[in-house]
């Protein structure tokens, strides 16, 4: 399993919202880059980042950020937040990021999904969020009227490769993350599965590795101390039985 400490970029600092609330935003630092250069010492690999404010708007404020993050670090990053155009996506593959996110455009937008797809292939993931079994869009501010299986159904179809899934409710609370959805979804569905939201333990951690899913995405619980993330790494380098 892939472990993919992440960094959300807002006003060009690294902070954790609580639950995808904006008004409840705590700043970690003001240099992502030597955040993401700490991430490597420990042993990452791969950085997962959120561009909270093209999240917003659907522009990229932080590109310059997260482009000198790839270029200082060579880790393989994938980032996400309102990238509704194949000019953004390409941007970011340009500058070097490994593959681009889509979520709620994913949702509204199928034909420029598929349009994606069809041009960058596995260098596009989707991120499904979920609230009450919903997918919800727009920064969640919204619930779509897919369930979280219809809609995986399709991506399957589609041929998507990768989806990054967020339990909402579990998101930045600190209180575990949601390894039922993570198990119906991995067992059900052929696509790499990366859960995010609630990772908050070293538990969690152990037991989302056991079920041999593609990764975790690590947050709050980094910046917190919760979780070591070497600690972390050195779990998924264990033999799972």
């Amino acid at each position: 399993m892939r472990i993919y400490p992440a960094i959300d970029l807002y006003e060009k600092q690294v902070v954790r919202l609580y639950k995808g609330d904006y008004s409840q935003m705590t700043v970690y630092g003001n240099d992502p880059t030597s955040v993401a250069l700490s991430f490597k010492q420990a042993g990452a690999e791969f950085l997962h980042c959120v561009d909270l404010e093209g999240a917003k708007d659907g522009t990229t404020p932080n590109l310059d950020i997260v482009a000198d993050i790839v270029k200082q670090s060579g880790l393989k990053t994938e980032i996400g937040g309102g990238i509704r155009s194949i000019e953004v996506i390409e941007k970011y593959l340009n500058a070097g990021i490994d593959r681009v996110i889509l979520g709620t455009a994913a949702v509204t937008n199928p034909d420029f999904l598929k349009e994606s797809l069809r041009l960058f292939d596995k260098h596009i993931a989707v991120g499904v969020d979920i609230k009450d079994n919903y997918v919800a869009i727009k920064g969640w501010t919204e619930k779509s009227a897919l369930t979280c299986d219809e809609f995986f159904a399709q991506l399957e179809a589609l041929g998507v490769s990768t989806v990054i899934c967020t339990d909402i409710s579990k998101d930045g609370a600190m209180k575990g993350t949601n390894i039922d959805l993570y198990k119906h979804l991995s067992s059900t569905y052929k696509i790499d599965l990366v859960a995010s939201g609630g990772v908050s333990s070293i538990e969690d951690v152990k037991h989302l590795n056991a079920m041999n899913i593609h990764g975790a995405i690590l947050g709050k619980a980094l910046y917190t101390g919760a979780v070591d993330l070497k600690d972390a790494i050195a779990v998924t380098k264990e033999e799972t039985v």
